[in-house]
This record gives structure tokens, C-alpha cells and sequence, in this order.
């Protein structure tokens, strides 16, 4: 089973696609090589494929990356799925894990992350986990995302050492990362982890 990531970015047009693309393709550079795990394409929609434990911190990770930048935001939906055919490019490959991203994209109105497997249980249980996160998670500036992107990259670091890293206070820190709803973010990573076995 593997994880496919279709997203675009929102907002793009009004800023210099330089600031931003920079950011994207490091963030998807985390999760695998270009283009064989991750592809830019359309100007401002991309794939990428993970593995089903990595695929929702891929997309918060992905999220707080553009939400840097003052007024951008990111479109995700996450198809966890088979992959039956293999190709050179992710965006030649295919399978069910690239149909149900395909389609869970196709759906995401307002919300911004989205997921869809075989179980609609496990969707419906999941969505509305990411729909409370949102709620959090959509209002992020960019100096929260800058600190919860740091965060995930470092996540052997207390908040004194990302402090340092990011020359900022510890009580920035911790007022940011409170803020960003981080530790219910992961605990939300947690739980979604432990119900993969459902699929």
C-alpha cells in the first residue's frame, strides 16, 4: 500500500512563483526524489507518493512550508491505496492509491486536506479529525509555520534548542507551537498512524 499526495497551491498567481516553488520542492525533496516519488506539474499542482505512516505529516509539513509565505495556502487530498502500475514519473504511474487521491481532490471545496482509502469508515473518522485541524491549522502566520516546520525537522529538539535554531525566545517558541495546536496535531498523527491497520 502506498500513500499518493495531490495537491495544488492556492493563491500562486498572486505571488512570484521563485518565492514559493523553492519552498515546495524542498518540502517534497523530504519525502523522496523528483520525479519518481514527487512531481510539479500545471505550474502549481504536484504529486507525490509516501508511505502510508508518513502521509498526513507529509501534508502538515507541507502546509506549514508554503504558509511562510504571507497569503498562501495548499490544497492536499491523501489516497492511500495500491499502486499497480510503476512508471518512470509518479504522475505515469497508477493504481487505486492515485484513483482515490484523484477523487478526494475533486471533492475538496472549502476544506483544504482531505483523505480516501477502500474503508469510508476510516475517511469519515479521519475527515473530521482534519476538518477540527483546520480549524487551527488554516489561520497559521507565517512565523507559526516557519516554527512548526522547524519542529517536525527537528523533532529530537526541546523547545530551548528550536529557539536557538530559529533565534528566537523559548516563549515564543512555546506561545508559537501553542498556538499552532502542535502537540494535538501529532497526537493526531498518532492516532491516525494506529488506525491504518483498519485498511
Amino acid at each position: 500500500m502506498v500513500a499518493i499526495l495531490t495537491g495544488d497551491i492556492k493563491n500562486s498567481s498572486a505571488h512570484k512563483a521563485t518565492k514559493w516553488l523553492t519552498e515546495l520542492k524542498k518540502a517534497l525533496g523530504r519525502y523522496g526524489k523528483e520525479p519518481k516519488a514527487w512531481e510539479i506539474y500545471r505550474g502549481d499542482s504536484f504529486q507525490l507518493e509516501t508511505t502510508p505512516e508518513n502521509a498526513l505529516e507529509a501534508a502538515v509539513y507541507i502546509k506549514a512550508a508554503l504558509k511562510q509565505i504571507r497569503n498562501l495556502d495548499v490544497r492536499i487530498a491523501i489516497g492511500l491505496g495500491e499502486k499497480t502500475y510503476d512508471a518512470e514519473k509518479i504522475t505515469e504511474s497508477n493504481g487505486p492509491a492515485f484513483v482515490y487521491s484523484g477523487e478526494c481532490f475533486e471533492n475538496l471545496k472549502k476544506q483544504h486536506l482531505g483523505i480516501k482509502t477502500v474503508n469510508p469508515d476510516f475517511d469519515t473518522n479521519i475527515t473530521l479529525m482534519l476538518e477540527l485541524a483546520l480549524l487551527t491549522m488554516d489561520d497559521w502566520t507565517p512565523a507559526i509555520s516557519k516554527t512548526v516546520k522547524s519542529a517536525i525537522e527537528n523533532p529530537e529538539m526541546n523547545q530551548k534548542q528550536l529557539a536557538t535554531l530559529l533565534h528566537k525566545s523559548q516563549g515564543n517558541i512555546s506561545e508559537e507551537l501553542n498556538k499552532a495546536g502542535f502537540d494535538e496535531i501529532q497526537k493526531m498523527i498518532q492516532f491516525y498512524q494506529s488506525q491504518l491497520s483498519q485498511l
